[in-house]
């Protein structure tokens, strides 16, 4: 099985709802890293998993629509507390549809919320 990974940093707002989480229910940023894994089992005629220009395309675009927004705010966590569970499910599910090559049998994002704390999601196609 190979593994392809693609990382990017930025920062995004926030404040946690629904209960008492202390200095999270302020507005509050974090500076995210997302690592984006790629999986498959056969590599293209090319010999690579995906074109990692693409995938990068495909990243930057999606963070895009996150980067230095306040997460509450964004359509995506409508009726939902914008934790780091939802939003790396938010991440993969956007870029599992935006990457369509062929070979690709699952995808995987970790996002890091600081130092020691992430939370991952991972699409299987």
């Amino acid at each position: 099985m190979y593994t392809l990974g693609v990382r990017r940093d930025f920062i995004a707002m926030h404040f946690l709802i629904g209960g008492d989480w202390g200095a999270e229910n302020f507005p509050n940023s974090h500076h995210y890293v997302l690592e984006l894994q790629l999986e498959g089992k056969e590599l293209n005629q090319h010999g690579y998993l995906v074109d990692i220009v693409d995938v990068e395309k495909h990243l930057d675009d999606v963070i895009g629509q996150y980067k230095e927004q306040m997460l509450n705010e964004c359509p995506a966590f409508a009726g939902l507390n914008p934790s780091i569970e939802h939003f790396a499910r938010i991440l993969a599910m956007s870029l599992s549809e935006r990457i369509q090559a062929k070979n690709i049998s699952a995808l995987k994002v970790v996002l890091w919320e600081n130092e020691s704390a992430w939370a991952a999601y991972r699409v299987t196609r």
